[in-house]
């Protein structure tokens, strides 16, 4: 096996190199290149506009050549971001250094409504595989969002409502065979009209068993596994369908979809989680529906969520249930003074419970109520060279958990932002953004009092907890024309009453009491105030058209507690440099990012991460036939077979990511 991937990883390499000769071959044009809307921007436009909420959008080629089993996989390599890396089933990313609650995780603009936010087991119940894009926004979206994008937001796009009549039958199709995981993948998409209805199928299966890792899994454990990783295996599969109807004055339509996976969780005890989620939405816009109001845009969305950890013989230890609905209406005014812009309101509540399933009783976190309100605008202006923003948040939360021990919390939240850009000489620009949000503490963290086994901690929350509240001040400098373009961000984010889980190092057993062999360490949520400070940059070379192709990047982060301590699971330094090729229907592109070595560990961190290098690469081959267009493709990751380990990672002691892995596949579009 080590002799057939070392071949693999050398036919992509060489393939890449032969890639001009081959390309001067070929006649066929160069594809255009599509431009990407950001449908999560109130006011709308692309990733270019974005300025004073930076945004990243994965779409077409780059999405699926970067697409991984997990959000957080697929989205590990951009700007600022980072992921969890709980195994391959539980990877949410993580943006500058904040994860968790403080990341708002969308589909379609609604929240999924599942429980990764909670814990780290918990996997985001959203799939990428059949996502037409996926968008990363940060700073003033949590005012369109809520308190829980305190860090930022991810929104997973797969336009099942469709928002316009196809002109024929079209569709997307792929499959994927991947070797370090033996991945089998397959999704599809499709979309048609009958007369004025709009409609759109998609679906996913995917199979992969417990992935290859270069060495040990526990460096200093050569007793324990080696070469592959127990329990971490994956199984998952979707089905969505979706109808509107279109006309001159608009869409409405509706959409159900179903989920359900199973994936090992990497720890000594293998255990593994049972998910399932049935989520309708309903959608419409409607054009100009009053004088001075140029559109109306409202969303309806009910999920009902459940997932079952079990013990390694498939025994249930305990059932999670979330049950949510949710409510927006947004609309967009002409313009009033020059301003243009967007207000809103938004109305949320879920019903999350967490029981044994021997006893059925609330073990570790009570059954909780929880319900929120909230109203918001975004306003946009030109002053000549000096594009200005500005948005206000108000939000009301309240927790209302069943058992009478723990008391009911209500959080008034208010968040604010203001910034401008200034394009001081053509396609150059500098921008600040400064801006306010606020957090509510969650369930969990409020809540919690017993064993978590799947993170082997036993969580204790805190009923007085107090709001979150971040400042954060961010300057940009790009140039954003030419075909070298460039841009840099310098952020700070000062957060008081910051919430994290502190362990002292205690064992306890399944009551709590202290327990040397007791398997759990004791976790308290806890408050301090905080400082996030951090950089990012990237300049790229002729990113949009034939040829060849450069890119160089690097982040960094660094967060501290007031006190002086490091906060826990803060992402390592990177730099990187990508070069790619295209050239009528060749695509290709490689990538090499060295990580430094992570050792600002908060106080009760013990293991601290060693630098690594990744390399990938990619290359694909796009024909046409009468009915429809064929891409083969052949992606290689971590091709140097490095021992990554996530500083990121509750596990990066004892699960490090997957070794040396050759996927290859073919994509169809009609």
């Amino acid at each position: 096996m080590a002799m057939y991937r070392r071949r693999a990883a050398s036919a992509v390499i060489s393939a890449l190199a032969s890639l001009p000769a081959l390309a001067q071959q070929t006649q066929q044009p160069e594809p255009a290149m599509s431009t990407v809307t950001v449908t999560s921007s109130a006011l709308g436009g692309g990733e270019a506009g974005q300025i004073l909420s930076p945004a990243k959008v994965l779409a077409g080629p780059e999405l699926r050549n970067k697409q991984g089993v997990s959000l957080g996989d697929t989205l590990s390599h951009e700007l600022g971001v980072s992921a969890s890396g709980f195994g391959a089933g539980a990877s949410r990313p993580i943006i500058r250094g904040l994860e968790g609650p403080r990341i708002k995780v969308l589909e379609n603009g609604m929240s999924v409504a599942d429980v990764s936010t909670l814990s780290n087991d918990h996997a985001v119940a959203t799939e990428s595989s059949t996502a037409r894009q996926i968008e990363i926004l940060r700073g003033p979206a949590a005012l369109l969002y809520g308190s829980g994008a305190i860090g930022g937001l991810v929104n997973v796009v797969n336009e099942r409502i469709p928002q316009e009549l196809a002109t024929q039958p079209s569709g997307e199709a792929e499959l994927r065979l991947g070797s370090a995981d033996r991945e089998r993948g397959l999704s599809l998409s499709g979309d048609a009209a009958a007369g004025s209805l709009g409609l759109h199928v998609d679906g996913s299966a995917r199979t992969t068993g417990d992935y290859a890792i270069p060495g040990l899994a526990a460096p200093n454990d050569p007793a324990g596994p080696r070469d592959r990783l127990p329990s971490s295996a994956t199984r998952a599969s979707t089905l969505g369908f979706g109808m509107s109807r279109i006309g001159d004055w608009g869409y409405a339509g509706v959409s159900v979809d179903t989920r359900n996976s199973r994936y090992g969780i990497p720890t000594a005890e293998r255990s593994f989680i049972d998910q399932q989620q049935t989520r309708f939405n309903v959608e419409g816009m409607v054009l100009r529906p009053a004088d001075g109001i140029e559109s109306m845009r409202f969303k309806l969305g009910a999920s009902d969520y459940r997932h079952t950890e079990k013990l390694q013989d498939g025994t249930p230890a305990t059932d999670f249930s979330n049950r949510s609905n949710e409510a927006r209406l947004e609309l967009a005014h002409a313009p009033l003074g020059g301003w243009r812009g967007t207000v809103g309101v938004q109305a949320e509540t879920s019903r999350f419970s967490a029981l044994s399933a021997e006893t059925g009783r609330a073990d570790t976190v009570p059954a909780t109520r929880s319900d929120s309100a909230a109203a918001f605008a975004v306003e946009e202006r030109e002053f000549g060279p000096v594009r200005a923003n500005a948005g206000l948040r108000l939000e009301s939360v309240s927790r209302r958990p069943d058992q009478g021990m723990q008391p009911d919390r209500r959080f008034n939240l208010a968040s604010a932002s203001a910034g401008a850009l200034w394009h001081f000489v053509p396609g150059y620009a500098a921008g600040a953004t400064i801006s306010l949000a606020q957090r509510a503490p969650s369930i969990e963290e409020l809540y919690s009092e017993g064993p978590h086994e799947s993170t082997a901690t036993f969580d204790i929350g805190n009923a007085d907890l107090r709001k979150e509240t971040s400042r954060n001040l961010e300057l940009s400098l790009q140039k954003t024309s030419g075909k070298l373009r460039w841009k840099a961000n310098l952020f700070e984010n000062r957060i008081r009453h910051f919430i994290f889980g502190r362990m002292d190092g205690t064992m306890v057993g399944e009551t709590g009491a202290a327990d040397a062999a007791g398997g759990f360490m004791r976790r308290v949520w806890s408050q301090g105030d905080a400082t996030i400070r951090g950089a990012e940059a990237e300049v790229g070379w002729n990113q949009t058209g034939s040829g060849w192709s450069l890119r160089a990047f690097g982040d960094v982060s660094r967060g501290r507690l007031d006190d002086g301590s490091n906060l826990p699971l803060q992402p390592a330094a990177r730099i990187g440099v990508e070069t790619g090729y295209r050239a009528g229907p060749l695509r290709s592109g490689a990538s090499l990012t060295r990580a430094l070595a992570q050792d600002r560990l908060a106080p009760f961190e013990s293991f601290a991460t060693p630098a690594y290098t990744l390399l990938d690469a990619n290359v694909s081959y796009t024909w046409k036939t009468a009915r429809a267009e064929w891409t083969g493709f052949a992606i290689g990751k971590n091709l140097l077979n490095q021992d990554v380990r996530l500083s990121t990672s509750l596990l990066r002691a004892v699960a490090p990511q997957p070794g040396r892995d050759l996927i290859v596949g073919v994509r169809t579009t009609f």
